[in-house]
């Protein structure tokens, strides 16, 4: 397939371009580089160096053999979007290309404006892309589990059977999110509802857990092509907090009772999830949901777990609850749902002791990078 990849600088767009170029397939990929950007005027630059994205492009095409597509530029642009799909026609879109960071989106005005145009203004360009010039093209849309929030019941895949004064009718699942960023991610599912209802698209929406992991089978090809591995209150993701935490011998911060649960999934899950929800497409006139995690765990277990694991390697680990800079629930019932893209062949990487030790060594080689200042929160909403 031709497969047109937004966001492909990311944690997860690199990783997925490379994937799916080692699958045979022909991959173009477009990033603005704004995620690089505010990691620089936040102070909150990845662990390890990475090369940008035409540099690393370059390298995987040397080293694997392949030949990797992409552009600099500006997906609120919709003659970016005209370029591209007259010039590469896809088969199929990737959609990352959007701000990922809660508290980013908390931090201000500014900040907030940019993550409510810039996320639903790229998505909306994209469904008009396809409907223009690409109407069989099928869109792969990354959404996230924080799209639900922490209800008091089940969490089912996307969609809600109910049952009213003896009628019945099937709505998408009630979103509450906990944070401006994951309120635009529950705003791009209703647009892509919207459009699919009126133009028939093709469209999945992955409902992705937080994700932590490092190596995939093509980063082992040279450590320049390792994906971004950010630690900081603004893009760094619970695990990786601890781990640098472990490693910098700072206390594990545990944000308040620390008995908030997620869905959690390995990187290399996610590649998988994504290359089946590309492989299984949605038929015309349909929103396919599935909700992307292999396991759930509380704030407390992961910070035990990294304990143990750390204790092991003589680290030394210590666990400090601090106040929470968060409005959230931290003691809540978390039952999702998900089995569909179980059903389609995802075979799960699990958060076992070895894949902790893999993390923490590598993130021991650059132990001496570790800022501590951009560890602790530096955005508060609990007020």
């Amino acid at each position: 397939m031709k497969i047109l990849i937004l966001g492909a600088d990311g944690y997860l767009g690199w990783p997925t371009m490379m994937h799916f170029a080692k699958q045979g397939h022909e991959v173009y990929g477009i990033d603005d580089y704004s995620r690089r950007l505010i990691a620089m005027q936040t102070s909150s630059e990845a662990l390890m160096p990475n090369p940008n994205l035409e540099d690393r492009a370059k390298l995987f095409n040397e080293v694997s053999g392949l030949n990797l597509q992409c552009r600099i530029g500006d997906l609120k642009d919709f003659r970016l979007f005209e370029s591209v799909f007259s010039e590469f026609k896809p088969d199929a879109v990737i959609h990352y290309a959007e701000q990922p960071s809660a508290p980013y989106s908390l931090k201000g005005y500014e900040e907030a404006h940019y993550t409510l145009k810039n996320n639903l203004e790229v998505t909306h360009n994209l469904l008009w892309a396809v409907i223009k010039y690409a109407p069989d093209c099928h869109i792969v849309k990354l959404g996230t589990m924080g799209e639900y929030g922490t209800p008091n019941i089940d969490i089912e895949e996307g969609w809600l059977d109910i049952e009213h004064k003896g009628r019945k009718h099937k709505f998408l699942y009630p979103r509450q999110a906990g944070s401006l960023y994951h309120t635009t991610k529950v705003l791009d599912t209703d647009l892509m509802w919207f459009y699919v209802r009126t133009f028939n698209l093709k469209v999945t929406d992955l409902m992705q857990g937080p994700v932590y992991g490092l190596s995939t089978s093509e980063t082992d090809l040279d450590e320049r092509l390792l994906p971004n591995f950010h630690y900081d209150d603004i893009f760094g993701t619970l695990v990786n907090r601890f781990l640098v935490q472990a490693v910098a011998g700072i206390p594990l911060t545990v944000y308040g009772k620390g008995g908030q649960i997620r869905g959690y999934l390995n990187l290399k899950d996610t590649l998988q999830c994504v290359d089946l929800a590309t492989n299984n497409p949605a038929k015309e006139g349909e929103l396919k949901i599935y909700n992307q995690l292999t396991e759930t765990f509380s704030v407390n277990q992961l910070a035990d777990k990294v304990k143990k694991v750390g204790d092991q390697m003589g680290l030394g680990v210590e666990i400090k609850p601090i106040p929470n800079p968060r409005k959230e629930a931290e003691d809540h019932y978390y039952n999702p749902t998900h089995t569909g893209l179980i059903e389609l062949g995802l075979q799960p990487n699990y958060l076992t002791d070895d894949v902790l030790v893999s993390m923490l060594e590598q993130v021991l080689k650059y132990k001496n990078a570790i800022v501590v200042d951009k560890i602790m929160p530096r955005v508060k909403w609990n007020k």
